[in-house]
């Protein structure tokens, strides 16, 4: 080996020591800016209950950009004009109760079945369990008491009719003609078993009623996020996972990251933009799915109160996703229009974060 090839070796192995020895510092580096983040005891917003981060929400306005269609009604007829009713043939079939039912005469096609005589829940149950969903639409049953109550059917319950419903749309489709029909060839197949015959609405007026609500659930589809973005070094994001979710955050098996609303539901959600494999990042991402939360939690003003806590731990700013810095002028704003869009949904009959919304916006 001559002089010179040893020389190159020698530089060549110090260089790759010098890039190993950088990259640890950078590393030990992203890891204390976290823990240094993280380790300080004065109140913050992320140590509250999800309660207390509604209190932190911004004063709400008029909308400037929601739309205007939400009513009670969804269903358009061939000339494209509002029909008052979505399923006119079959709304007098819904059953009456102060109960919420799990056949819902706003957002199910409800269909009757006339029974020869009485039945034991323990007879039906077995019968309809196979019949828990058309595609992605669940279908639910429900049935009538000698007392004319309407209930789920149940073990030691006797129901003298029954009724079938399935969910006319959700976030990915309306319910279509296919599935339409596989669900009355198979209610029929259920009625042969236990004696009972399914009165079918018209196809026509189904498909109407489920196009008018698909039409609603895209309208209204809203998920608004914000950015806390770093001002210098990456953070760590091991570090990071382990004191989030000291701080009350669920850590989800697709590396997502949930703040509980106290009830079993989600506020927000974070993303740290990586995969699970990734040492650092230098951006997060707190999600509002906002017809999937009651304006009584306020999530929007909750999830603005934690991305400003997270930027003042962190040395970050709070940006929008062309990574432009959000003012509170403009988060009030945004705080307007989602008020106003939690009113729109009210008057439609179907409030954020109730059940029928939980099961549209799924």
């Amino acid at each position: 080996m001559t002089d010179l090839q040893a020389s190159l070796i020698g530089i060549g192995g110090a260089i790759v020591v010098g890039v190993i020895s950088y990259n640890k510092w950078q590393e030990h580096k992203a890891k204390k800016s976290v823990e240094r983040a993280f380790s300080s005891a004065p109140e913050d917003v992320l140590m509250t209950s999800a309660a207390d981060l509604s209190a932190a929400g911004n004063e709400r306005r008029e909308p400037v950009f929601i739309p205007s269609r939400a009513e009670a009604q969804f269903a358009e007829d061939a000339s494209g004009q509002i029909v008052h009713d979505p399923l006119e043939a079959s709304d007098n079939l819904i059953p009456s109760s102060s109960k919420e039912l799990p056949v819902d005469q706003l957002i199910d096609c409800s269909i009757p079945l006339g029974m020869d005589s009485p039945a034991r829940g323990e007879k039906i149950l077995p019968v309809i369990q196979s019949l828990r969903h058309i595609g992605n639409k669940p279908v639910h049953f429900i049935g009538q008491r000698d007392d004319g109550d309407w209930e789920s059917i149940a073990y030691g319950g006797v129901y003298t009719a029954l009724q079938a419903g399935v969910q006319l749309a959700n976030r990915s489709s309306a319910l279509n003609e296919l599935e339409y029909s596989e669900l009355v060839m198979r209610l029929r197949q259920v009625g042969d078993e236990l004696g009972a015959e399914p009165d079918v609405p018209d196809m026509s007026k189904v498909m109407t009623a489920s196009r008018g609500l698909h039409q609603f659930v895209s309208e209204y589809d809203a998920q608004l996020s914000v950015n806390v973005h770093a001002n210098g070094a990456s953070w760590a994001v091991n570090t990071l996972l382990a004191a989030l979710e000291r701080q009350g955050f669920d850590l989800r098996p697709d590396g997502r990251l949930v703040m509980p609303d106290g009830d079993g539901g989600v506020l927000f959600s974070l993303s740290t933009n990586v995969t699970l494999a990734a040492e650092t990042t230098s951006r997060l991402t707190l999600l509002l799915d906002v017809p999937r939360v009651a304006p009584s939690r306020d999530g929007f003003g909750a999830m603005i109160a934690c991305s400003k806590s997270l930027a003042a731990r962190l040395d970050g700013t709070v940006v929008d996703d062309a990574n432009q810095p959000l003012s509170d002028a403009a988060l009030d704003e945004i705080a307007a229009q989602v008020n106003a869009f939690y009113d729109d949904m009210e008057t439609a009959e179907i409030p954020a974060g109730s059940t029928r919304a939980l099961r549209l916006f799924s």
